[in-house]
């Protein structure tokens, strides 16, 4: 017999990386599942809030700060009550190719995907073996499983924080906390822009993903492949000779989705996801010279 969904009202989640894509489409599906929703984001999480409305409040959090993210779960907890659900969902991403990445994308990558998530984790645990009880969501990807031309510091980063998740998971046996980690194929949110698109492999929308995390807390499930049907497909990827899961990447398309992505059409949002800077214009003439290259080297 099927274990019986649980429900998810009354809970109360935090979510970093809140304000957009993937973060706000989950603290949209939660607060429509009965939970109560803290958003955290280092801009844009609380005119967020106020857009998605009553049930969620709105943050400052910057995750590669372990100040600024035990004061966002204070925040939260002192106006939403003891947190359940902790979704560490944060992340950034820089393509192309690999000896041409700028130092300050890589050091971004591993502070806001593994540092931010390996600080949102040691938190939540902290919190939640006081109560033996809750949830730790970590956003991953599916380039946490098979790793991606063009995107070699971003898979690096996932496949840590799948490694993690099964470590914690490990590490939690015989509590009531549960690990769960998202594994969705590309997402349309400001993450894929510039990329082309997967053979034979539709983009999904934020709010799939978000149904997906919703459903697996409600059922339980570690692993959150999305779509559901990708799963045996990741999985048995580990057990197939490196030619053939070579020769299956390229005919899909996933040995260009990241190497040939526009670098004009990712401007903007790689100066965004740069470090907070005293000139903002330093951001914006960085990643413009970093475009001027790519188009030279074309």
């Amino acid at each position: 017999m099927a274990k019986q969904p649980r429900s998810l009202s009354g809970r109360v989640a935090t979510i970093s990386g809140g304000a957009r894509g993937i973060g706000r489409a989950t603290a949209a599906a939660l607060v429509a599942a009965g939970a109560t929703v803290a958003i955290g984001d280092l801009d844009g999480a609380e005119q967020a809030a106020r857009e998605l409305g009553a049930g969620v409040v709105g943050l400052p959090l910057d995750v590669t700060s372990s100040e600024s993210f035990s004061s966002f779960l204070d925040q939260a907890e002192s106006r939403l009550g003891p947190v359940d659900i902790f979704i560490n969902n944060a992340g950034v991403l820089s393509v192309g190719p690999f000896e041409r990445e700028r130092d300050l994308l890589t050091e971004r990558m591993l502070e806001v995907n593994i540092l931010g998530t390996l600080i949102g984790c040691k938190l939540a645990v902290q919190r939640l073996t006081t109560r033996n009880t809750g949830h730790l969501v970590n956003v991953a990807s599916a380039a946490g499983k098979v790793g991606l031309a063009g995107g070699v510091t971003y898979s690096a980063t996932k496949h840590a924080i799948v490694g993690l998740s099964e470590a914690l998971r490990a590490e939690l046996a015989g509590t009531k906390i549960e690990v769960h980690v998202v594994l969705p194929t590309p997402v349309a949110t400001d993450m894929s822009l510039g990329q082309p698109r997967l053979r034979g492999v539709r983009r999904l929308k934020p709010e799939e993903v978000a149904a997906a995390i919703v459903d697996g807390l409600r059922e339980g499930r570690p692993d959150i492949y999305v779509p559901r049907s990708i799963g045996p497909l990741l999985r048995s990827s580990q057990l197939l000779p490196h030619r053939l899961t070579d020769r299956i990447t390229h005919l899909v398309g996933g040995d260009r989705v990241l190497a040939a992505a526009d670098p004009l059409e990712r401007a903007a949002y790689e100066a965004r996801i740069l470090p907070p800077a005293a000139d903002p214009a330093a951001n914006v003439a960085s990643a413009a010279a970093s475009v001027a290259n790519a188009v030279r080297d074309n």
